[in-house]
């Protein structure tokens, strides 16, 4: 009875501390700005990890080549049960019988035992050299794509952190909507008990108000998800806290820079161009390993063992005897003819490379014409958030005036509806062009960025 509540105990607390370090990663508080948002990621992020994990892999795998030409050494033990020995026939005159006559004899004992040991080299072989420099493209690939896993990372941390500024922005103008709306509807009301306003009025307004809280609720749900999202690319539990540093208005003056635009493109630099050109190197070697298929291989092994013979198994006695052997072999193995097999398979590897080869040369295109793309994005971007900016002042002053000229009788709610809504969509816009800059920036630097 003590053992079994010692070991309830024990179970009960290992549970309560499993527990506790599954919940420990929620109640941990993170703060960031961008730039330590990006940091982590590329350290947490979850293709990132197993990207890097991808490189260590290429590099065991380089190894496993690399060993293929290094001397190779293996032993082992054979035993053999001869229940039923082979028999065979001889003269029986050789043991006084009669001549003409054969008698049936077995040969061998019941039991046999070989203990083996086989050093092996292979000499040359030309598809063991091509191999090795596979191995090594093997790895620069996945290096490749760590990098531009990391590039894409990156991409994807800063919208997303976008994200979560521009719908804390846009909560923070509808709730300062809100107040201002509901003010004035309050105002509109007791104007209407006094018999100086129709009824239409106040319906209009509420039904904008009521229009304005909707959308409110609908990005207090937003933000949460975008949270998430942002968590997500971080590496981090979704039920995480988590605070961002930076501002809207902060990252997109950082992220203002027309000169950055106006950077040498070179093609030789993008991830995108060193991963078509390792795939034109693999197919390179695939090539030469085809041809180098038709050369002579030789090779080279060592064997070295003990035989034993018994009736009974008693191998393992003092006075058994073991019989010793050894060899040294060479092995030469000369290509001649294959019924042209092999030159089929030498003509596809080539058609291999020449596609390999058009598909790099149509990526340098398509690169250069996305970094045009990215470019003049980029510079609109900017161009469109000084007109947003603009236009954001001028509805402002136009709702103004039309809420004083309301609050005055001098103009309908209808015109008053118009100039809120003209205001309420220049602010979206205004926000959105924010996210713009930033996003923009985002995908021109990881077409330029090495």
């Amino acid at each position: 009875m003590k053992n079994l509540f010692i070991l309830t105990l024990t179970l009960f607390t290992m549970s309560g501390f499993a527990q506790d370090t599954s919940t420990s990663e929620q109640k941990k508080n993170y703060s960031f700005t961008l730039q330590q948002a990006i940091d982590h990621a590329l350290e947490n992020n979850y293709s990132a990890i197993n990207s890097g994990r991808d490189i260590e892999a290429a590099k065991e795998k380089k190894w496993e080549t690399t060993a293929m030409g290094l001397p190779q050494l293996n032993a082992g033990v054979d035993f053999t049960n001869n229940f039923v020995l082979q028999k065979s026939v001889v003269p029986a005159e050789f043991f006084g019988g009669n001549p003409g006559e054969y008698a049936e004899v077995a040969f061998g004992t019941k039991y046999n035992m070989v203990a083996k040991s086989t050093l092996s080299q292979l000499i040359f072989d030309g598809s063991y050299i091509v191999a090795l420099q596979a191995s090594k493209t093997y790895l620069k690939y996945y290096e490749n794509a760590k990098r531009r896993t990391d590039i894409d990372v990156k991409e994807m941390v800063v919208n997303s952190y976008g994200n979560v500024l521009l719908a804390k922005e846009n909560i923070a103008i509808l709730e300062k909507n809100i107040a201002s709306l509901q003010k004035t509807l309050n105002d509109t009301r007791a104007t209407y008990k006094n018999g100086l306003i129709e009824e239409e009025n106040v319906e209009q307004l509420e039904i904008t108000l009521a229009s304005l809280e909707s959308t409110l609720n609908y990005n207090n749900r937003l933000l949460d998800i975008t949270y998430k999202m942002l968590k997500i690319n971080l590496g981090i539990d979704i039920n995480a806290a988590i605070t961002l540093k930076d501002n809207l208005d902060d990252l997109t003056t950082q992220n203002m820079d027309l000169a950055f635009s106006k950077t040498e493109f070179d093609v030789n630099n993008n991830i995108s161009y060193k991963i078509a050109t390792n795939f034109e190197e693999q197919r390179t070697l695939e090539y030469k390993l085809q041809r180098s298929k038709a050369l002579p291989s030789l090779s080279a092994n060592f064997n070295f063992g003990y035989t034993a013979f018994k009736d009974h198994f008693e191998f393992f006695s003092k006075n058994q005897n073991w019989f010793n052997y050894s060899n040294l072999g060479l092995s030469l193995n000369v290509p001649i003819f294959s019924s042209l097999a092999r030159s089929s398979r030498t003509q596809q590897a080539k058609i291999a490379l020449d596609q390999a080869k058009t598909q790099l040369n149509e990526t340098e295109q398509k690169l250069k014409l996305q970094y045009a793309a990215a470019k003049t994005e980029y510079e609109y971007s900017i161009a469109d958030y000084e007109t947003a900016k603009s236009n954001l002042n001028l509805a402002e002053r136009i709702e103004k005036k039309q809420q004083i000229k309301f609050t005055e009788g001098l103009s309908t709610s209808f015109d008053f509806n118009d100039a809120q809504r003209q205001l309420y969509t220049a602010q979206q816009k205004y926000l959105q062009t924010m996210v713009n800059i930033i996003n923009k920036k985002a995908s021109l630097e990881k077409i330029i960025t090495q």
